[in-house]
């Protein structure tokens, strides 16, 4: 029992609140009263300067007043669950604006208390949120375990191109070195993106991400950097732009080809001096926010012809990692192919699904345009469309199967056929349908000359003899 005493003072002395209230004798009362439980207590008379606070340190609960002046704490409470979604938030309120409590659990708090109240009801709801928060805690610990020790890595492959790549990640995560991705449409730059998050020393705070290509410029800008209330037609109220919503965390700019001249040179602006002016402001805002910036584009040759300006290039390139279309590493198909199999039966609540060899085949020859998110679509389709807890070729699309059997024939027959053996004989054929030149063969099948040699010697394959 004095175990446990005393592992519950130790959690109370290590939570902090942040009490705010435009009342003196209130701040004061909640500040003696929390202070004799063991909480660290700060207080402050208004949002603003809460807001303020809450940058600069770090605390488990908020309790605010609902009617102050300058900020509402109905307005406290939305910008602050939206800034810290870890805080918890307590209102005070009288019963005449109970409706406004209602509408502040809606935006996130946890709870309310109605004035007048006794100092033990105020213990205990503070107390309930503190279990509640234990609790939401433990989960988190728990599924981050789960996530370190999983089978099943986010980002399969295995071929070299994948592996230089999760090498990169792993030693560029910690830095807060821009970095710009690149790669075909479907090769997974999200995944990689947050992958480098998820590593980050900003890991606990916001990931937000953004499509440049979705919006117009206006609106762009606004999203990017915020707006003021009247800045222009349809402004009713000061809007927080992305920069600052993703505050101490990760930014993704994914499309960033997209964006017009005249956004890149604000965004230019911004990684530079690390602010941001929101439109129709006056006064620019700090921000500190690592940005990770995408695209499918050919942004070298966009830069090179002036369509994406040269020193914002740079500016986001410090790092450049490129993502190889599928094509080019079909070593990695077979093992995506089985990770799809059993995330789709997972996702559809269906039993355990294999691929049959005749399907593989097939999945191996197929040039997969749409590369990754291709392949996982297919597999789901599949895996739906299967009548039995095997993948066959029919239910495969159709346009796998003319694909495959416009560039040549597959003795779909050989049942009995390895994975190694499909591997084999598919560059054999491509081999003695380009006269052994290697390089032309390298260009069908999408490898590099230096993957058919080792291939060859793996296999045991010898050229034939010129006579």
């Amino acid at each position: 029992m004095n175990l446990e005493m005393e592992k519950k003072g130790r959690m109370v002395a290590s939570e902090r609140i942040l009490v705010v209230d435009d009342e003196e004798s209130m701040r004061e009362f909640l500040t003696i009263v929390l202070g004799k439980e063991g909480y660290t207590v700060r207080m402050v008379e208004n949002g603003r300067k809460a807001l303020d606070i809450l940058e600069q340190e770090s605390f488990s609960l908020l309790i605010t007043d609902l009617r102050m002046p300058e900020m509402t704490g109905l307005e406290l409470v939305e910008v602050a669950r939206r800034r810290y979604p870890q805080l918890a938030v307590i209102v005070i309120t009288a019963f005449a604006s109970l409706e406004s409590a209602i509408e502040a659990l809606r935006l996130g708090a946890a709870d309310y208390i109605m004035k007048p109240f006794q100092v033990g009801e105020i213990k205990l709801v503070i107390a309930k949120v503190f279990e509640q928060l234990d609790l939401r805690r433990e989960n988190q610990s728990l599924r981050e375990r789960l996530e370190q020790n999983q089978s099943s890595p986010l980002i399969v492959g295995k071929s070299p191109q994948m592996q230089r790549v999760m090498d990169l990640v792993k030693r560029i995560a910690p830095s807060d070195a821009t970095i710009l991705v690149t790669g075909e449409s479907g090769t997974g730059k999200e995944l990689i993106v947050q992958a480098i998050h998820r590593h980050s020393l900003r890991h606990q705070n916001s990931f937000v991400t953004v499509n440049c290509g979705a919006f117009p410029d206006s609106l762009l800008e606004s999203e990017l950097f915020g707006h003021v209330k009247g800045s222009f037609t349809g402004a009713v109220r000061d809007k927080e732009g992305l920069f600052k919503v993703a505050s101490k965390g990760t930014l993704f700019l994914d499309e960033i080809a997209e964006m017009s001249s005249s956004l890149q040179v604000k965004l230019l602006r911004a990684l530079q001096e690390r602010e941001i002016l929101p439109i129709g402001a006056t006064k620019p805002i700090k921000v500190d926010v690592r940005v990770i910036a995408a695209t499918n584009a050919d942004i070298e040759k966009k830069q090179k012809s002036g369509e994406f300006r040269s020193d914002l290039y740079y500016r986001l390139a410090v790092i450049p990692v490129h993502l190889a279309p599928l094509r080019e590493r079909r070593e990695d198909i077979p093992e995506l192919v089985h990770h799809f199999l059993e995330r789709a039966c997972k996702r559809n609540g269906l039993p355990d699904r294999k691929i049959s060899p005749e399907a593989m085949k097939l999945v191996l020859a197929y040039p997969w345009p749409g590369n990754v998110r291709e392949l996982e679509n297919t597999i789901e389709r599949a895996v739906i469309l299967s009548e039995s807890d095997t993948v066959m070729p029919e239910a495969l699309p159709g346009k796998i199967h003319s694909s495959v059997s416009s560039s040549f024939q597959w003795n779909l027959s050989q049942d009995t056929m390895t994975l190694e053996e499909v591997e084999k004989d598919y560059l054999l054929q491509v081999l003695e349908e380009t006269g052994w030149q290697k390089k032309r063969a390298s260009e069908i099948l999408g490898i590099d000359p230096s993957t058919i040699y080792r291939k060859l010697q793996r296999y045991g394959i010898e050229p034939p003899s010129k006579t």
